[in-house]
């Protein structure tokens, strides 16, 4: 008897397990790995691992700072291939093709427009990207401290091999705009297409007489021509015009003797305008990836420079297109919380996940509710059934139909009591099932009785 009760006791919390949380947990599990894979489809949870950056000229200023997001990016995991490119115009270019597959680039202020390029957004400018004017102080016997571009200064630049930067760069663009605001045309020099680098070593060697090229302070080039005496760097007059009629330049003053204290170079403070450049991407890029660049930029350009002070960028600054919504965000509130305490990958697996279950609970919780009372609900069906054959059978037994015995009527009743007995339902729930027996054995001994008379 001891053994009966205890197998009907597991069987009664085996079966109010199944009820509670069995079959709900299943239900629940297979909608969730549903919902979690078309999420994955759709949302894209996890950054690629390998994107691309187009930076400038091998040796330049854009590719060295792009080795060290590299290098940087390379320690989460993400392969960064570095596009060398002819300047910021080819940049932008191909970032503006989508067929390139080119996410990440550095642009210069003032070659394009939110209205020009909507796929484009900025994660802030950088740094400042002066247009540095060097020539030979032996140009028709000035020094080099003459400024060339005060009263008639230009005309002895007539005729002379002068660099402007290779086609598709930056420089090149900036110097025959200005080159046009002074009225002067392609035929009043030699313009040459030298990157910086080569442009340097000519002037150097004294193959052409001066070099407009548009980079940074750190440039190799500029710190080698700003040092050497036979080398002279053009301060320009009416800068102030300059900036009000280009509102992307700002103006900037080169300290005397801050490229080589010993032999004062510059002999006297140089005046120059420049262009901020961007860090720009495609509206497309994973956020997760955002942040990194974003991250990557705060280690490589907040330091304190000759143009600026510790701390000034990258800067939340849209010059020619918006910034993107990471990048406010960042600037607000720095990184997301995950990734500041967090490994990269782990961080950015957990945030995908924690946004996928805002609507899963949404789901889920109405349906641990519901799945118990659709439990309730198929049992008393379940056991409705049984009562709609035991009161078919009682219509039989009232009618007594030509042809059909009380041992027919026997068989059925004992199969429709085998049914009741197989049928195990939760303790809440056997209140149902103990009536439907106990009227099964009230139909019983009707039959008995009937079995008198017709037997």
């Amino acid at each position: 008897m001891d053994s009966s009760n205890k197998r009907s006791r597991t069987r009664l919390v085996r079966d109010y397990f199944r009820a509670h949380f069995i079959i709900p947990a299943t239900a629940i599990t297979v909608l969730v790995v549903a919902v979690l894979w078309v999420a994955i489809v759709a949302l894209r949870p996890l950054p690629p691992r390998t994107v691309t950056m187009v930076t400038g000229p091998e040796g330049g200023a854009f590719y060295e700072m792009g080795q060290r997001y590299q290098e940087l990016l390379g320690r989460q995991r993400i392969k960064l291939q570095l596009l060398p490119t002819g300047g910021a115009l080819e940049n932008l270019a191909r970032l503006r093709d989508p067929r390139t597959h080119v996410e990440i680039g550095f642009l210069q202020g003032g070659i394009t427009s939110g209205k020009e390029s909507p796929e484009l957004v900025s994660l802030g400018t950088i740094f400042y990207e002066p247009l540095w004017f060097f020539y030979r102080s032996a140009i028709r016997g000035r020094g080099p401290d003459v400024p060339l571009m005060q009263g008639t200064g230009l005309k002895f630049l007539r005729d002379r091999k002068i660099s402007i930067g290779p086609e598709g760069s930056g420089t090149r663009a900036l110097a025959l705009e200005l080159l046009a605001r002074n009225g002067i045309d392609k035929s009043f020099a030699q313009l040459l297409s030298f990157s910086h680098r080569e442009a340097g070593e000519k002037l150097l060697r004294g193959e052409i007489d001066a070099a407009l090229m548009m980079t940074s302070w750190d440039s190799p080039v500029v710190r080698r021509l700003i040092s050497d005496e036979k080398i002279g760097l053009l301060s320009f007059p009416r800068t102030d015009a300059y900036v009000a009629l280009y509102p992307f330049l700002n103006k900037l003053v080169v300290p005397a003797g801050v490229g080589d204290l010993a032999k004062n170079r510059p002999p006297k403070d140089v005046i120059l305008f420049a262009p901020k450049a961007s860090l720009v991407v495609r509206k497309d890029l994973h956020p997760a990836i955002q942040y990194l660049l974003l991250d990557a930029a705060q280690q490589i350009h907040s330091g304190p420079g000759i143009f600026q002070k510790s701390g000034q960028f990258p800067a939340a600054e849209s010059v020619d297109i918006p910034l993107s919504d990471d990048a406010v965000q960042f600037y607000k509130s720095g990184p997301p919380f995950l990734q500041r305490h967090l490994p990269f990958w782990l961080a950015v697996l957990i945030g995908r996940l924690l946004i996928l279950l805002i609507p899963l609970i949404g789901v889920i919780y109405p349906l641990v509710r519901f799945l118990p009372a659709l439990y309730a609900l198929e049992i008393r069906w379940r056991i409705n059934r049984l009562y709609g054959e035991l009161r078919f059978l009682e219509n039989n037994l009232e009618s007594r139909s030509a042809g059909q015995g009380i041992g027919d009527l026997n068989e059925r009743l004992d199969r429709l009591e085998e049914k009741a007995s197989r049928f195990h339902v939760p303790l809440f729930y056997a209140n149902q099932l103990y009536t439907l027996r106990m009227h099964i054995t009230l139909v019983r001994e009707r039959l008995r009785k009937l079995e008198g008379p017709l037997a």
